[in-house]
């Protein structure tokens, strides 16, 4: 009895620390009216001569995760940095760069707080599932499991972050050497580099083209087209788009013909994609093993050895 009183007092605790967490950040979002999205809808809907009747309205119009959960994040967030290193808020930021931004508007900060919600959320639903459970489990065991989701959910934010990382550069890598060809094309027919990156963001629709896009934004808002390369380089953190930044500035330095050096850059791609593909296939039956040894063999054991025993059964007791 005095267990399952401490348990409900950990709950009910834990419920009323998100409760004032969500009222807090509603308060803070709702007390921010210098950059307030809400005004910037409201007058978006006012040019495009909609009837709102109050910045309500427009409020509960947007999804529940944008009017709660991320102001809430952002306001752990917020409480959080005074505790975080900045080396890792830094990190995080660039991990964020280098994924894509895929969140939205979620900074360093907020997806740090995320994991303390991940671990919050996970801990909680599997301590709250061992309380109402038709047995009573044991002290230690219930510690163990909600220990280990805990930790889980920690690290959820992370791992997602980083696969989005590792699904962006695999797309540009993809993508490179059919985008340089066309690069090369429209510079040999006389197009100037930025006109030719321009042209290849249109074609397709896919990470390099949002990467080259985005450049030729920062190139046209004043950044030479130095920085907003390397810039773009450091965004994407491959080494096949630091040795074409590389390879283009130099020719811009030196006054190479372009044509040529993107040329060279295009073979050298099609070149490392036909090793990486090469190497892929040489890993293929290392990665079939395991899946070999514990489905497929014990599958034919089975229907191989199944009837032979049944067999053996029937002859040795008949």
């Amino acid at each position: 009895m005095l267990n399952i009183l401490i348990w409900v007092i950990v709950i009910v605790v834990v419920i009323g620390g998100a409760v004032a967490l969500v009222v807090a950040g509603i308060g803070a979002t709702r007390r921010n009216t210098e950059d307030d999205p809400l005004m910037a809808r409201l007058a978006d809907a006012t040019q495009r001569g909609d009837v709102v009747q109050s910045i309500e309205q427009i409020e509960m119009q947007q999804p529940f995760s944008e009017r709660v959960l991320l102001p809430l994040l952002r306001r752990i967030g917020e409480f959080s940095t005074r505790f975080t290193p900045q080396k890792a808020l830094e990190d995080t930021a660039r991990k964020i760069e280098l994924a894509g931004n895929p969140f939205g508007n979620v900074d360093a900060a907020t997806l740090l707080a995320s994991r303390f919600v991940f671990a919050v959320v996970f801990g909680g639903v599997m301590l709250f599932l061992s309380l109402i459970a038709p047995s009573k489990w044991p002290f230690l065991r219930v510690f163990l499991i909600v220990t280990v989701l805990t930790v889980i959910g920690f690290f959820i934010p992370q791992l997602m972050l980083q696969s989005r990382i590792n699904a962006r550069q695999k797309d540009i890598r993809k993508a490179m050497p059919d985008a340089l060809d066309l690069l090369t094309i429209c510079v040999e027919a006389g197009l100037g580099f930025d006109a030719a990156m321009s042209k290849v963001s249109e074609k397709w629709d896919n990470e390099l083209s949002r990467a080259l896009l985005r450049t030729i934004r920062e190139i046209q808002l004043g950044k030479t087209r130095r920085e907003a390369l390397k810039d773009m380089s450091d965004r994407v953190g491959l080494s096949e788009m630091t040795s074409f930044v590389a390879a283009v500035i130099q020719s811009e330095i030196l006054g190479v013909s372009l044509a040529k050096v993107l040329r060279i850059q295009s073979d050298q791609m099609r070149i490392k994609r036909r090793q990486r593909a090469e190497e892929l296939a040489h890993q293929a039956p290392i990665k079939m093993l395991l899946p070999m040894v514990f489905l497929t063999f014990p599958s034919i054991f089975i229907i191989l050895l199944v009837p032979a025993g049944i067999q053996i059964q029937h002859s040795m007791f008949h």
